[in-house]
């Protein structure tokens, strides 16, 4: 056996076999450590379906590459893996459900998954078995289906052999250890003893470049074991097996097999097993399991059936298959599967952690396996994946995840698995958790809020009585018109935004100016003065995108997006302590949580903190002369001392007021009663959504992410090509595989685009949007994307795939509204 590779893959189910398999046919000298048996985890009693159906597009992108990867794996190892093509059947009860498909596949086809449309008559033509009077049609995918779990995880172990990978069964991690260069893994050889597998006095060392844990149900101790926090606990999953149907049977005699069924609206999904049916249930009350440890004595082992709990689901699967109602039942499962708080799992490197990455929390393991080797093993070698992993990246939870909020949030996200997917949804459990001392306030004025990080953030506002839950919608929602209001506000008069959850670092020391030089690749800003730049990857792609604000000579605020403080914090560390040695010394903090935000914005702002600001001369502090565009300034509004930003991401004339988090009420008191006379509007984030694209405004995470350059995002002007910084090269090497532009869109009348949808040129595909929303100004659908760079030009007609429709769309100057960002310069 070895002791010393350069990755090292801990955990043998689906996941881990399949990292191994990529890193080593990349070339690395890969070793995989399974504590068991190979598949003794979630994986022997996983049901092994293969659902290309998702709505987010770097998870798509994993399940469409994971399909299409076990399909070859036979021909590549000898081993069949199992994978039966049957297709998949989504049906729909509701128009609602039907809108979500809809949705989901203008995302299907940006990815490039094939699906196509049945009606309840083509459904029952196809497979009579299947109630389908109350359905209103369904989703097929023809390409996807189920697959033996056991057999695609041999067939991957057998592929990482053959190119070079040891995978060595029954050694247990005890302990990691990071000398500066590489991991010493201290390993146990475990063994049998009394149907029990224990440790043994056997214990040696493993050295290794980088690591990779694939723990599954274990993800409590791993994080345990390198004191970090990993949000990945496992919730029970059961799934029952009937005895021979007999019309089932008798069917199969002249017919190919059954779909997986998918009955959404009654939340399971079925499929044929030996004659009979597989029926795996998503109900309410599933318990999260292991929330500190799975037992030494748990191996490959269940939990009782608890039927009473599921019988709900198991009489609608008697209506949806009648046939199925006098059959017995053979097996029973329940064991289990590990969740996230959002469903997604956890890819990318350990939070404060060097060359440590996690593959955990995967709740759809087996289809996800495939395309998260590949796409981890692209980050790895090659410094990131071809698509954005952002979404997945372990550092979207921060250190106030709890082990009692990942629990709970994950019994509610195996609860949703089949609970409509509103693009606009905001789910309940564990909230209120994070809020600005403002929360009261600002939710007896009537905000509805949304959680950004944990923190609590006012998506709009409504009257008292408004039903938040019952205005979701894949259309324009009952919030909709509130927020065109709030929106016009804006534009018209004057609003504020509560911007709390903001980023915000401090960055300062002897070595920050030659950092941040590097680091960023715009100018660095002069003292009051502000600068908008991105950080990027090694590969030339926008890691991060900040508003610096330098305090003094060496002192620097940083500013990014709140959904990415842990992930942007990490990242910035990591290069401070890696360039301390050239730059000298740099300190950083995280000052999130010490400073609130209120932006304040619309052509009557300056009225409006006017009646507020104390100063020697009142009149002019707010003069384009004193306090000019894209500059800071220390100011005073009655009693608190604020640090004011002239910028506003909405792109009107106003402010960022950043205060002292123990003053906010007051300060939130002080501005409410001076706007009263300037008709001053609550303002929430959906507002601001729709105004920043009419400014073209690019937002990390939808424009702005690692699968993009800067350049390619066409911003040249916060890009200065005079200076070396890193990614550089990278990025120049890119050149420009797309470009992102604004488009307005003659879209239907009840409905906008959500930053998901399908571009086509004629019949052409030839881009996708990224944002969406509805723009006050234009009276029509706006929305930002990526198209080849030819068609990247002012005037350009084009179609956007909406609600299984194409809809005219033309490309818009950049910034549609004000290009000449006369209303930001305005004085007064």
């Amino acid at each position: 056996m070895k002791t010393h590779v350069k990755s090292l893959v801990v955990g043998g189910g689906a996941v881990g076999a399949s990292i191994a398999y990529h890193l080593a046919k990349a070339g690395w000298d890969t070793m995989l450590l399974e504590r068991d048996e190979l598949t003794s985890g979630s994986t022997w009693h996983a049901a092994g379906l293969l659902p290309l159906f998702n709505m987010g597009y770097a998870t798509s992108h994993i399940h469409d590459y994971s399909v299409k990867f076990y399909k070859q794996l036979e021909a590549e190892t000898g081993l069949n893996a199992g994978f039966y093509v049957v297709g998949n059947l989504r049906m729909a009860q509701t128009q609602a459900r039907m809108d979500e498909y809809m949705v989901y596949a203008s995302t299907a086809e940006s990815v490039g998954i094939p699906y196509e449309w049945m009606t309840p008559a083509q459904i029952r033509e196809r497979w009579p078995l299947v109630r389908t009077e109350d359905l209103q049609g369904a989703i097929y995918h023809p390409t996807d289906g189920y697959i033996n779990p056991a057999d695609v995880t041999q067939a991957m172990a057998k592929g990482a052999r053959q190119f070079g990978a040891e995978i060595v069964r029954r050694v247990q991690v005890d302990a990691y250890r990071w000398t500066g260069s590489e991991w010493v893994v201290s390993c146990t050889r475990m063994v049998e003893k009394g149907g029990n597998l224990v440790p043994s006095e056997e214990q040696f060392e493993i050295t290794a470049e980088h690591v990779v844990t694939a723990t599954g149900n274990h993800a409590q101790r791993t994080a345990r074991l390198l004191g970090i926090k990993i949000p990945a606990i496992p919730v029970e999953h059961q799934y029952i097996v009937t005895e021979p149907d007999p019309m089932l049977v008798e069917y199969r005699k002249n017919h190919p097999e059954h779909p997986v069924l998918r009955d959404a609206d009654a939340k399971w999904y079925v499929r044929e097993e030996r004659g009979g049916w597989i029926l795996g249930p998503y109900e309410r009350n599933a318990p999260a399991c292991f929330e500190y440890d799975v037992p030494q004595s748990f191996r490959a082992d269940l939990f009782p059936l608890d039927l009473d709990r599921i019988e709900e689901e198991y009489m609608s699967m008697i209506h949806r298959i009648p046939s199925s109602e006098t059959v017995g039942l053979k097996d029973d499962y329940n064991g289990p599967i590990c969740y996230t708080p959002d469903g997604n799992p956890l890819v990318g490197p350990a939070p404060g952690l060097r060359n440590m990455w996690l593959a955990e929390g995967f709740s759809f393991g087996i289809t996800a396996a495939g395309g998260t080797g590949h796409y981890l093993a692209q980050m790895m070698v090659q410094g990131e994946a071809e698509i954005d992993m952002a979404a997945l990246d372990p550092k979207r939870y921060g250190s106030w995840m709890t082990t009692e909020y990942a629990a709970r949030k994950n019994e509610e996200c195996y609860e949703h698995v089949y609970v409509l997917h509103h693009p606009d949804e905001e789910r309940e459990a564990c909230r209120p958790l994070r809020t600005a001392p403002c929360y009261d306030r600002v939710k007896a004025q009537g905000a509805q809020f949304g959680c950004v990080n944990g923190w609590e953030r006012p998506n709009y506002y409504a009257p008292e009585g408004f039903d938040d839950h019952a205005s979701r919608s894949f259309r324009r929602g009952g919030w909709w018109q509130y927020a065109v209001d709030e929106a016009r506000a804006i534009r018209e008069g004057v609003g504020m935004i509560d911007a709390t959850a903001f980023t915000k670092h401090l960055v300062r020391g002897p070595g920050a100016i030659a950092f941040l030089d590097w680091f960023t690749c715009n100018k660095l800003p002069k003292v009051g003065r502000i600068n908008l730049t991105y950080a990027l990857t090694e590969t030339g792609t926008t890691r991060t995108e900040y508003t610096i604000v330098r305090l003094a000579q060496d002192e620097y605020y940083l500013i990014s997006a709140g959904a990415w403080t842990a992930y942007d914090g990490d990242y910035l560390r990591k290069a401070a302590e890696d360039k301390m040695a050239d730059f000298g010394w740099i300190d950083i903090h995280d000052v999130t949580t010490q400073w609130g935000v209120f932006a304040v914005a619309g052509p009557k702002s300056r009225d409006l903190l006017g009646k507020l600001v104390k100063d020697a001369e009142p009149a002019t502090v707010l003069s384009n002369k004193r306090f000019p565009w894209l500059s800071m300034r220390n100011i005073e509004l009655g009693m608190c001392p604020v640090r004011a930003v002239r910028v506003a991401y909405t792109g009107e004339l106003g402010w960022e007021l950043h205060h002292p988090i123990e003053m906010q009420n007051y300060l939130f008191d002080q501005i409410m009663a001076a706007g009263a006379d300037v008709g001053l509007k609550l303002v929430g984030a959906r507002a601001q959504n729709w105004l920043r694209q009419e400014k073209s405004y690019r937002a990390f995470g939808n424009e702005l992410g690692r699968d993009a350059t800067p350049l390619e995002a066409d911003l040249p002007r916060f890009v200065d090509m005079t200076k070396d910084f890193h990614g550089k090269s990278a990025m120049q090497q890119t050149g420009i595989r797309a470009k992102c532009c604004t488009l307005l869109i003659d879209g239907p009348t009840d409905a906008d685009p959500w930053g998901r949808e399908a571009l086509y040129d004629g019949d052409t595909k030839v881009g996708r949007l990224t944002s969406g929303g509805y723009s006050v100004v234009f009276g029509k659908s706006i929305g930002m994307g990526y198209v080849r760079p030819d068609l990247a030009v002012e005037g350009t007609r084009l179609k956007v795939r909406m609600l299984n429709q194409l809809w005219d769309a033309v490309v818009t100057a950049d910034s549609p509204y004000d290009p000449e960002n006369a209303t930001l310069r305005k004085d007064g």
